[in-house]
């Protein structure tokens, strides 16, 4: 891999925020050791890792989970990014602002991936911006757009696609509004696709999930 300064700016703060990195590929095992290579990350700070992926609704592609044990990926590595003070809520409250901007069907795998998310929560919790080989990649496919395998045009969860796993908090309000208007059982249309045990929407009480799909 190409080498980069190991030495982390703006060390202030009590509270480690890590960027946990994912093979996306088993091309990685090779294109690593170039800089280059195709990665899923998630911010990892309070015990909880953030990070986005794509659905078809209008609303936050931000998720939470249990760190390095995101679902469907190759768990890679782990760097520290900074550390922060900020407390849990507030780190929500990070998360809240960039939701505006990180909704699922805005996900685009070159200008607006998983990465770039990382990028701009490291840099709004420590100051510092994650390393340039993890999205290199994008940046190179801006130009270059044959590079990028079709098969990863949105990031996977497990065996489907996010758009196929929208949060379960969603699919329950669509649920009871279906069945309230129809009066007829939509638990079949609904069972198909469940949360990760180590993987979960976050709580419908956060700004980050709306009230309703527009």
């Amino acid at each position: 891999m190409l080498c980069r300064k190991s030495s982390i700016l703006n060390g202030r703060g009590s509270v480690s925020v890590y960027l946990n990195v994912y093979d996306l590929t088993s091309i990685n095992g090779y294109a690593y050791w170039l800089g280059l290579g195709v990665y899923h990350s998630g911010v990892q700070v309070h015990g909880v890792e953030y990070a986005f992926g794509s659905h078809e609704y209008p609303t936050t592609g931000i998720f939470e989970g249990e760190p390095r044990k995101c679902e469907g990926f190759t768990y890679r590595k782990s760097l520290l990014i900074g550390w922060t003070d900020m407390t849990r809520g507030e780190v929500r409250g990070v998360m809240d602002e960039l939701a505006e901007t990180y909704k699922g069907n805005a996900y685009n795998l070159i200008s607006k991936n998983c990465n770039h998310f990382c990028n701009d929560a490291c840099i709004k919790l420590t100051g510092n911006p994650i390393p340039n080989w993890v999205n290199r990649l994008a940046r190179i496919g801006l130009f270059c757009n044959c590079i990028i395998p079709v098969n990863l045009n949105s990031t996977k969860i497990g065996n489907l696609k996010m758009e196929d796993k929208v949060c379960e908090a969603e699919k329950k309000k669509l649920c009871s509004r279906v069945s309230s208007s129809s009066n007829s059982s939509s638990s079949s249309s609904c069972s198909t696709t469940r949360g990760s045990p180590s993987r979960s929407s976050l709580p419908p009480s956060s700004a980050l999930i709306l009230d309703s799909i527009q």
